[in-house]
Parts: structure tokens; sequence; C-alpha cells
């Protein structure tokens, strides 16, 4: 029921964790753009605010948009940051011309083409990956299947070694932490010791390309990046790279632990994805993608005062675009808390988020979905739950860090 009660968003607290739904319910009746003291932020949980503040780049910012809190680093984080590359130049987070620059390089290389021809391989992978485990009868799902597959794609698309996967996970994941400022300082400082080195690995990654030019996604960005106007230099290509490593995995393992949680616990749901045409199982996957955004949120910083939904932004102020909320408005989906993988209204879903800043990997994202649970479901049969699982601490993402499942191994 929603009440009068004073209306709190903390979406690391226990209760928001475990169910976040109620909370964006209220927000959307009651205080559709809502300023939370405690974070010093404000929510904006319709679909149509949502949608007209992430086109509005003229009056919001991108800056900062993977930056839960303006609060700074401590000193002890500071210093340690300054032994990276240099000032960050990273598409998510920056607005025009920035923006405009590394989404055009990217979009040069990045291609549709490139994301089918890499499709036979993202099968044979899911596939491959199975086979580590499915004998076991049970396994995390989240360790030994959905942050590996996504992050070998983007490997295998840079050209980086596979051998890597583990050093490039633990460094997107620690950079995640160290942007929401919510850790202790020791762990902060050890978080940007990761970040330092995450940078030094693809600024070197690129100078070999420079010296021995290989047929990857890191030699046609070195490529590319004299094309745009001003050209890159190479210590600014290096951000694109770890952009797309970090937002591109992330999020498809996310979706993955969520969406088998959605499918386990609806049989019927899971019995049609089982046996979906292709046509249904694209719809399944957008289905997937609103029901539970691994992207909650990004952030936008208001240029001026801005009204919206009949309330004033002031300027300067952190605005969160809360994507999880959009997707569950019922102003645009009929029963949004239903999970229908046949919905014919899941178009309108914004986990992807939406104008200018659109995700560039979608295209790779939705294949890799498709595939994994295609994957998973024919090779793992009798699947379900064998454990609580654990919810991730991201404030702007949802996911599980730890998912057990069991399944009837073959004899």
């Amino acid at each position: 029921m929603i009440g009068s009660c004073p209306l709190r968003f903390d979406p690391l607290s226990p209760d928001q964790l475990a169910d976040p739904y109620p909370t964006y319910a209220s927000l959307r009746e009651r205080s559709p753009v809502h300023y939370e003291p405690e974070h010093d932020l404000w929510i904006v949980s319709r679909h149509e605010d949502v949608v007209a503040v992430s086109l509005n780049t003229a009056d919001f910012s991108s800056v900062g948009s993977v930056q839960s809190t303006t609060t700074p680093y401590p000193d002890e984080v500071q210093e340690v940051l300054a032994g990276g590359i240099g000032e960050m130049i990273w598409m998510t987070a920056s607005d025009d011309p920035d923006h405009r620059r590394v989404r055009g390089l990217i979009n040069r290389v990045f291609t549709p083409k490139r994301v089918r021809d890499l499709e036979p391989q993202i099968e044979r992978y899911v596939h491959a990956l199975i086979d580590e485990f499915a004998g076991d009868g049970r396994a995390d799902i989240i360790e030994r299947f959905a942050w590996p597959l996504p992050l070998w794609g983007l490997v295998e698309i840079l050209g980086i070694p596979r051998s890597d996967l583990e050093r490039l996970h633990k460094w997107s994941y620690e950079w995640l932490r160290l942007m929401q400022v919510t850790d202790p300082l020791d762990q902060l400082v050890a978080y940007a010791h990761s970040f330092v080195e995450l940078q030094h690995y693809v600024l070197d990654a690129l100078h070999r390309r420079q010296a021995e030019p290989t047929d990857d996604l890191m030699t046609g960005l070195l490529e590319a990046r004299l094309t745009v106007d001003p050209p890159l230099s190479v210590t600014q290509l290096a951000w694109v790279p770890m952009n797309l490593i970090v937002a591109g995995h992330v999020t498809v393992t996310r979706a993955i632990g969520s969406g088998l949680v959605s499918l386990i616990d609806r049989p019927e749901q899971m019995e049609k994805v089982r046996k979906a045409s292709d046509g249904v199982m694209a719809n399944a996957v957008e289905e997937i993608l609103r029901y539970e955004s691994p992207a909650q949120g990004l952030f936008r910083t208001a240029l001026r005062d801005v009204e919206i939904a009949g309330t004033v932004i002031p300027e300067g102020a952190k605005v969160m675009v809360h994507y999880g909320s959009a997707n569950r408005d019922p102003a645009l989906f009929d029963g949004p808390a239903e999970f229908r993988i046949d919905r014919p209204d899941v178009r309108h879903h914004v986990a992807f988020g939406k104008g200018a800043h659109f995700c560039v990997g979608a295209p790779l994202a939705r294949a890799e979905l498709k595939h994994s649970f295609r994957g998973l479901l024919d090779r793992l049969p009798g699947l379900r739950r064998a454990g609580e699982g654990t919810r991730d601490t991201i404030f702007f993402a949802r996911g599980w860090s730890s998912l057990p499942l069991a399944w009837d191994p073959p004899r």
C-alpha cells in the first residue's frame, strides 16, 4: 500500500535491494521528481519524464553519468588516481562535441556486420562454457557463466587475450565500486590502484597495435581516430575500449542472472522460451531487459534551473534518470509488474537508455542474451534455484553477484 509515510530512496538498503518496485511506484505516484537529501540526488521516475530528460542535452549534462554522488574522492584516492593516463574522454559520460567524436569513431568500426560475424562464435562459446559445468548438476551461474560470456565477446572483438578475462572483470567491477564512493577508505584506495592498472593495460595494448597492427577493433579504432575532428590522441583513445569493456559486460551479466530468476520463478514462461522461435526469443530478451533493468538508471547534471513535471530541478543538481522505474510505469506498460515474454508493448522500454546516449553495444548485448538463454535452457533441464544468492550492491545497477542454480545433470 502506498501511504503517507516519508518517501525514502535508498537502493542499497536491504529492503530496496530485495524489492525496489514498491518504492518506484510510490515515487511515480507521490513524487515523480523526488529530491533525496541523504544522497543529494534528484530522482526522475516516470517514463515520460525519463525520456524527456534523456533527450534534453541542452539542459542536462552527461558528464559524470555513472557517478551517483558529487562527493570528491579522499586525498589518498586522488593521489593514486594521479598515476593514471590523463583526463577521461568517455562516451557514456561526456557531452558534445566529445561525445559526438567518440560515438562517431565507435560507429565506424563497431558495426552491425562485426556483431553478426561474431554470432557463431558467441554460440560456440556459450556451449563451451556450459560444457565445463553441465555435468555437475549445480553451479554459481554468475561466476561460471554470466560474467565470462559477455566479457569474452568484448575481448574477442578488441583482440585481447582470453587469459586476461579475470583481470578485466576484477578491474571493471572495482571501477564501478570506486565511482559510487560508498566503501571504506582502504577499499577505495585498492579500487583506485585497480583502475589505474586498467588504464595502463589498455594504453599499452594500443601502443602494441601501433607497432604491429592486427585485424581487431583496437587497430580499427587507432586508424579511425584520425578521421574525427579534431583527431583523438592515443591516450584519449584508450578510454574507448575501457568504456566498452566495463559498460558492455556488467550489463549483460546482470541481465543473464535476473532473466534466469524471472524464468525459473515462472515455469510456464520458461517453457515458452525453451521452445521459442527467433521472433519470440527476441521479444523475451526485451522483456527481460524491461522487467529487471540491469542499469537501473544513469545520472545527469542540471545546467540551469529546469522544470520537470511541475518541479524545478535547480542548476547544478545531480539527477538520476531512473530506467528501472520508467520500465514499470503503468502509463506505458499494461500490467507492468507482470513478466510476459510475449508482451506487445515491450518496445517502449528504456533499458538501453534513450537519445544520443543510447547504448552503442545494444546489438551485441541482444545477441549474447539470445544465445545465452537458448543454450542454458536447452542444456540444463530442470533448472531451479539452489540457494538464496546474493544481490549486487552497485547504486545504479540491479543484478546478482552470486546465483546458485541446480539442474538435472546428464547420466
